[in-house]
């Protein structure tokens, strides 16, 4: 069985694109998780989430704030400029939950401001 749980913290604004071929949205970002039963132990974790998902993610989130992810680890390889063969390992994220709210000025709202509607939550079936 490959399947993760996350719940970490954006180290960066997630990266958005579109594929060229078929126009699919894939959104990468990094997480800040914290090791079980060790608070000083930190892993990066890369994470890639396709169309619609990638969209949400990538309109909602911003480096610091808090996301919990279900998915499943790819790993993969490429050679880069230099023909030196590289290994990746991604989480490829099926779902997620906004963990935390943002508030100003004493009211809870989305993190660009520019609207009252909270950000879409797709919740159903996960574990935490």
């Amino acid at each position: 069985m490959n399947s993760v749980n996350l719940l970490g913290r954006m180290v960066a604004d997630p990266e958005l694109n579109f594929s060229p071929g078929s126009g699919t949205a894939v959104c990468r970002f990094r997480l800040a998780v914290n090791r079980p039963y060790s608070k000083d132990k930190t892993d990066f974790i890369t994470c890639v989430a396709f169309g619609k998902t990638g969209e949400t993610i990538a309109e909602y989130m911003t480096k610091g704030r808090q996301l919990a992810v279900q998915g499943h680890i790819q790993t993969g390889n490429y050679e880069d400029k230099n023909g030196i063969k590289r290994y990746t390992t991604d989480v490829i994220v099926s779902k997620f939950k906004f963990v935390d709210n943002i508030k100003k000025n004493g009211t809870q709202s989305n993190i660009d401001n520019n609207s009252n509607e909270e950000p879409p939550i797709d919740d159903e079936n996960l574990p935490f």
